[in-house]
């Protein structure tokens, strides 16, 4: 039995008419411990898929299984890592994790979730600013504290939407490490969202390309064979990256191509001339 399980899925927003069929037939397993990333344009849909996996959202038709059971509702067995931090500002490092470590262990003792806060806290090198607030931290602290809240948590599942994406590179750099070395420590189920091939390459088991909508619908798999732990600097050099890597971004290419290819509309600009301000004084 798979871990996760997308059976036939369709997603459609509006009704009659006005009725906008984002997801179609969308088809996808994942198995315990297994790092699945999923890449594609800006607008594609990858939002929506987390929201049904996360089950903030139900599909217009399928089913999404977790562990065999119909997903109803959110549950902190699915940890989320959201685009933006979804911080509470006037909470502190340690409050903001607390929060959702109280919620997510309600019969644990006060002592006990501190210990569990101050231990995801350390894990991503942010015990100095336990007790600042969210305006007194950079933009890559912040992410770090929304990275310890979701794994504080410590769901049987990771999912992270696109989660570095407004990062710089050096940032962006450390916190793909900080979450591998989370991940690897116990291996539990990931799925990413990114628009960043070289990012996928980098943590996942296989990258899987989502067809931009309407009608967005998941490509053909390609299976990373690189070994675990992987240098960066390494891969550069590595033929299996390179062939992995020109075939994802030819695929997403020929995608673009035949998207354009696609589009009719047409503009029609108006004739317009200027006015002769200098005249209509005299």
């Amino acid at each position: 039995m798979a871990y996760l399980e997308l059976n036939n899925i369709y997603k459609t927003y509006g009704q009659g008419d006005s009725a906008t069929e984002v997801l179609s037939n969308i088809n996808l397993t994942i198995e315990e411990g297994e790092f699945v990333a999923i890449v594609g344009f800006t607008g594609s849909g990858k939002t929506t898929l987390v929201n049904l996996i996360n089950g903030l959202i139900e599909p217009t038709k399928g089913e999404v299984l977790f562990k065999g059971a119909p997903v109803q509702g959110t549950s902190h067995e699915r940890g989320v890592i959201f685009q933006n931090y979804s911080l509470l500002p006037w909470l502190t490092v340690g409050q903001n994790v607390f929060m959702a470590v109280k919620e997510a262990f309600p019969k644990k003792s006060k002592t006990e979730l501190n210990d569990i806060v101050a231990e995801y806290v350390e894990m991503v090198s942010l015990t100095p600013a336990i007790n600042k607030r969210p305006k007194e931290l950079s933009g890559g602290m912040r992410q770090r504290v929304a990275v310890a809240r979701a794994l504080a948590m410590k769901p049987e599942m990771i999912i992270m939407d696109e989660p570095l994406g407004a990062l710089d590179a050096l940032t962006r750099g450390n916190l793909q490490d900080e979450i591998l070395n989370i991940w690897g420590k116990d291996k539990r189920t990931a799925l990413l969202i990114t628009n960043d091939v070289d990012e996928g390459i980098y943590m996942a088991d296989r990258i899987i390309p989502l067809r931009p909508g309407p009608n967005a619908t998941l490509g053909p798999e390609f299976k990373i064979d690189l070994e675990r732990p992987r240098d960066k600097t390494e891969m550069n050099d590595n033929a299996n990256f390179k062939e992995t890597r020109n075939a994802i971004i030819e695929y997403l290419m020929d995608i673009g191509d035949e998207r354009k290819s696609k589009s009719t509309v047409e503009y029609v600009l108006p004739e317009l001339s200027p006015k002769d301000f200098v005249n209509q004084f005299k």
